[in-house]
């Protein structure tokens, strides 16, 4: 399958893929990930969006924060719709899309998971609760 990016954010896509998502749950190679569940960083949120990335390191950073009590996981993902560079960190935030952050309202298909991403530490992951904690910004649902 082949998706083209949205550019509605004017910002040319830096990559095609591979594409991972970083959470606690503990699923398997062809389950689907969906939008509808309460945001990481907001619970007054419920996400229309479905976030993902490029970028393997990051996707391993969106686990360590994620909500749960499961470990740290980073799966490969394959977008089932159209998507879209993530607002939330991309022009209307900030230039580009330097954090390779993307997001769909359609499903995202499990098809492998990576185990080889680089953790952050319980201290690095307090400090980001904290930073996160204290932004003023909205998130763009």
């Amino acid at each position: 399958m082949n998706y083209e990016l949205s550019n509605s954010y004017n910002t040319e896509p830096y990559d095609k893929g591979p594409f991972y998502h970083g959470t606690r749950a503990d699923l398997q190679v062809g389950d689907l990930l969906v939008s509808g569940r309460d945001s990481n960083y907001n619970s007054e949120v419920k996400m229309n969006h479905i976030y993902f990335t490029s970028n393997l390191n990051g996707a391993g950073l969106a686990a360590g924060l994620a909500k749960g009590e499961g470990r740290e996981r980073v799966y490969v993902v394959k977008p089932t719709g159209p998507f879209e560079n993530d607002p939330n960190v991309t022009d209307k935030k900030f230039p580009g899309n330097l954090t390779c952050s993307y997001r769909s309202e359609a499903p995202l298909r499990i098809v492998g998971e990576k185990t080889d991403w680089m953790k952050k530490t319980p201290e690095e992951i307090s400090q980001w609760r904290d930073k996160l904690a204290n932004n003023k910004g909205e998130i763009i649902n």
